[in-house]
């Protein structure tokens, strides 16, 4: 089962209002597991970007100036999700404002993303498990005591990254754990901190003592046995 968890940024909050997406960010999930394959772009949108919106994911106007238009990423973006199921949190933000730039292109103005993938919406998922609790990103990863400490601003890839892990925690999966660092969940229960590693981490390499090595080791501590000592290694 092949899974894209989605995010995007956008000039403002209404695509009806001629708001457009300026970032993509996805992840890809394969039978459940993260398989380092993503997509990311920025958008030049072709009009002024909120100073509201600013304020939340720090894209500027300047910023986007010399980033390619919609049209030209499309139809790489198309083959990146295409066929696949878009997790999504709040989906129809998202996927209202997909829909309206694909609404713009020659040739696909009547596709939509229904036709092209199946939706999952982790807002509505994580409303019918927690039912009368905050049930935003930043809740979520206190909740499931995912590490969301880099995340200053809003940014497509980084929170698609961030939710595939919430994600998985939410429907049961596992994600690669360091249990080095605990973490305050809801009501101060501490919670083990899972923090992502990287993908293409070597296994550890196993260094065995050399025959040198083993002789000076087995005179030192013929040394502590003769001046009256004990050696553990040789009980």
């Amino acid at each position: 089962m092949r899974q894209i968890v989605l995010d995007t940024e956008t000039t403002g909050i209404d695509p009806k209002q001629g708001h457009r997406i300026i970032e993509i960010g996805c992840v890809e999930l394969i039978n459940r597991r993260l398989t380092g394959n993503t997509f990311h772009v920025y958008i030049n949108p072709e009009r002024l970007v909120e100073q509201e919106a600013i304020d939340v994911h720090g894209i500027t106007n300047e910023y986007l100036m010399d980033k390619p238009v919609f049209r030209n990423v499309a139809h790489e973006f198309i083959d990146f999700i295409k066929g696949g199921q878009l997790v999504i949190h709040n989906a129809p933000f998202d996927v209202g404002f997909m829909d309206h730039e694909f609404a713009k292109l020659t040739g696909l103005a009547q596709n939509k993303t229904e036709n092209m993938c199946t939706v999952l919406d982790t807002l509505d998922l994580a409303r019918k498990m927690h039912p009368g609790q905050k049930n935003n990103l930043d809740a979520l990863c206190r909740r499931y005591g995912i590490d969301n400490s880099h995340r200053e601003k809003h940014g497509a890839l980084l929170d698609a990254e961030i939710l595939a892990d919430v994600y998985l925690m939410m429907t049961g999966g596992q994600t690669d754990l360091n249990l080095s660092g605990k973490a305050s969940g809801e009501g101060g229960v501490q919670t083990e901190v899972i923090r992502r590693l990287p993908s293409d981490r070597k296994p550890l390499k196993v260094v065995f003592a050399t025959a040198d090595e083993l002789e000076q080791h087995e005179s030192r501590l013929d040394l502590v046995v003769e001046e009256g000592g004990s050696c553990l290694w040789r009980q």
